[in-house]
């Protein structure tokens, strides 16, 4: 398994998904799952895709611009990923940085256990 070859793949799923359906993300977390959004931390894959299908907003576009990872324990492995996110109407892209902790299925797939994200304002 190669660990950049994930990383990629798993952003491009997580931001396609995003994007065109957020509800779709809940199979990507677990109940112990915990999403920290602007500092409001949530817990569970129910609650974590209820904060984001309730955004305020209904379209919007994500460009990456890095993803870096590293191994961690347990088969897992750390995602740090930055861009710009183009909502729609609005003329700014506004910059982010998400970090993914992903952790290994016994079906040989990942999850996504701790979840931060941060709007950079700069």
């Amino acid at each position: 398994m190669d660990p950049d070859a994930v990383a990629k793949a798993f952003v491009e799923h997580y931001y396609t998904t995003f994007d065109a359906n957020r509800a779709g993300l809940a199979n990507l977390y677990q109940d112990g799952s915990m999403l920290t959004f602007e500092g409001q931390k949530i817990q569970g894959s129910q609650s974590i895709v209820a904060k984001l299908t309730s955004l305020p907003f209904q379209q919007c576009q994500h460009s990456i611009t890095t993803v870096d990872c590293q191994p961690s324990g347990a088969g897992g492995m750390l995602v740090f990923v930055s861009g710009t996110l183009q909502l729609a109407g609005e003329l700014h892209a506004l910059k982010f940085s998400q970090m993914f902790h992903l952790m290994p299925t016994p079906q040989g797939s990942f999850y996504v256990l701790n979840d931060i994200f941060r709007l950079n304002y700069a």
